[in-house]
């Protein structure tokens, strides 16, 4: 048996990558073999002890294990097979543990306290970016902040002579990528104007932009134009005003305060950027989040990259850095369409996720560079019915050897995924796609198009299951059916997956705390001396 490096102890084999166009199932002996030769392939693992020199971390947000899994389907059956023996790119990583992401104050997080977690070593409270949990919510000063802040990952590279880089589909501002550089007890306030009259803290885009650790931050990519622009400039792509108060275009600041830096908001100007010559690279392409996948193409009007397109020139332009770099990558679309009850648009965001991760594994070397993909919670999410293999994702569940949909007791059909809360209630919605529920007028989801999002003004009782078609469910805009009526679904609390590989990935194992994240990472990385006597106070 030759060496094997690097390889998944979960992925199902290319012996059962089987296509539906292909008549031949695997035998029972091809079965058995591929369980034997994954076996195998573990036994030949073994772990990278060396210095990680470089950090990747990839955050899907919102991304459960039922996403995951019917992300895997959704990606396998879009290449033609069956869907289930498929795996994403980072599920072939061979290291894997279970994170525990409750916060401090909450059984089911939201994301500013489980990403403090993941880049502070700390847990905290709903709502808190890296600071700990004995301030008070919104606490408006800054002394008190500055004495209760959490140093991140991202602030040790810096100190340490690396390079830092946040690329995210959500607002640069919104709580994942925040935390790893603001320091604040209310992830909302991203420009002066969310602030209240008084407070001192200064907002998240001027931390963001003030940033002055060894040079600043290298590399920031994602949504969120508006709050980097006053109130008196107009949006280049939209023509709407900026959201600063205070006068400030901290796009300008950007470019005027470091060397060889840029500003971009298109997807011209983004590609036209040369790694080489520059050392700083803001990019804001869009006043809110960026697009879902699935509409960025179609949808903007200037033109946006992908995840995948963000990801690679954030690590052409950290890498020229001897010293090494710490990125972290927000697929933060995937919790927007949870929230929406969208399945289809969490699934392609996941799949553009894993396609991104797959695109770092190329240009990177594993023996030196850590890369860790997780999540920051679960959503509400659930795969069930008994439906055939290779049933599709996103369609009605369909039994082995039944020649139409499964009904319930009801004597009507019903999907495979679907939400325990949310938009989609079989009550009445004002977001349902048309042809699924009795109202008169269809609203695509409102998370959809990149704005702020909104909530239906009211719902009614319940009138009882509608009866579904194949052409409603697949809808890329249909809301698959919740239990209780909200207008937008929640998080969960479970678990979620942690994959891992490189430098020092066997480090995770077991079912952890969410903060033993940045415990390995340090590890990795060396600055284990930074919080040996577990002081995490006043560090600058």
């Amino acid at each position: 048996m030759l060496f094997v490096k690097n390889l998944s102890v979960v992925a199902v084999t290319t012996l059962l990558i089987v296509s539906i166009a292909q008549a031949d199932e695997p035998s029972p002996e091809d079965w058995f073999k591929a369980g034997r030769k994954t076996v195998v392939d573990a036994m030949h693992l073994h772990p990278n002890v060396r210095h990680a020199k470089n950090v990747i971390l990839f955050v899907g947000d919102g991304m459960g294990v039922s996403t995951i899994t019917a992300s895997r389907i959704f990606d396998g059956q879009q290449k033609g097979g069956h869907g289930e023996e498929n795996s994403l790119s980072f599920e072939k990583f061979p290291y894997l543990a279970l994170s525990k992401t409750y916060s401090v104050n909450q059984q089911t997080p939201d994301s500013a306290p489980t990403m403090t977690a993941m880049v502070t070593g700390v847990k905290s409270n709903d709502g808190f970016l890296s600071v700990n949990h004995t301030i008070l919510r919104s606490e408006p000063s800054a002394g008190v902040i500055d004495a209760n802040k959490l140093a991140t990952i991202l602030e040790q590279a810096k100190q340490n002579g690396m390079s830092a880089g946040v690329v995210s589909t959500a607002r640069i501002t919104h709580a994942t990528p925040a935390a790893c550089y603001a320091h604040t007890a209310n992830r909302d306030w991203e420009a002066d104007s969310d602030r209240p009259a008084g407070a001192t803290v200064p907002d998240i885009a001027a931390q963001l932009v003030d940033y002055n650790i060894s040079g600043g931050i290298e590399v920031a990519l994602g949504g969120g134009r508006a709050r980097f622009l006053p109130n008196t400039v107009t949006d280049p792509e939209y023509g709407s005003a900026g959201k600063r108060k205070d006068g400030r275009d901290l796009t300008a600041e950007w470019v005027s305060k470091h060397s060889k830096a840029n500003y971009v908001w298109n997807k011209a100007q983004f590609d036209a950027i040369d790694p080489n010559k520059t050392d700083h690279l803001l990019g804001l392409f869009e006043p809110s989040h960026v697009h879902y996948e699935a509409d960025r193409v179609a949808h903007d009007k200037a033109g946006e990259p992908s995840l995948t397109e963000m990801t690679t020139k954030a690590i052409d332009i950290l890498k020229k850095n001897s010293n090494g770099y710490f990125l972290m990558v927000e697929g933060g679309r995937i919790d927007h369409a949870h929230h929406a009850g969208n399945a289809f648009r969490a699934l392609s965001d996941t799949q553009q996720l894993a396609a991104a991760v797959e695109a770092a594994v190329k240009k990177i070397n594993l023996e030196d560079t850590l890369v860790i993909v997780t999540a920051d919670h679960s959503h509400v999410f659930t795969i069930g019915g008994y439906p055939v293999r290779g049933n599709p994702i996103l369609g009605l569940a369909q039994g082995v050897g039944e020649a139409s949909p499964t009904l319930d007791l009801l004597g009507l059909p019903y999907t495979t995924l679907n939400y325990a809360n949310g938009p989609g209630y079989t009550g009445a919605s004002n977001q349902q796609v048309a042809g699924s529920k009795t109202f008169t007028t269809p609203v695509t989801p409102g998370w959809a198009s990149g704005s702020e999002g909104h909530t239906p003004t009211s719902y009614s009782a319940a009138i009882g299951r509608p009866t579904l078609s194949k052409e409603t469910v697949e809808h890329h805009d249909y809301l698959q059916e919740s239990i209780v009526p909200m207008g937008a679904e929640t998080h969960a609390a479970e678990d979620v997956a942690i994959f891992a590989n490189g430098p020092q990935a066997h480090l995770f194992h077991g079912i952890v705390e969410q903060n033993v994240i940045y415990h390995v990472m340090a590890e990795a990385l060396g600055f284990t001396k930074h919080h040996d006597h577990h002081d995490h106070h006043n560090r600058k």
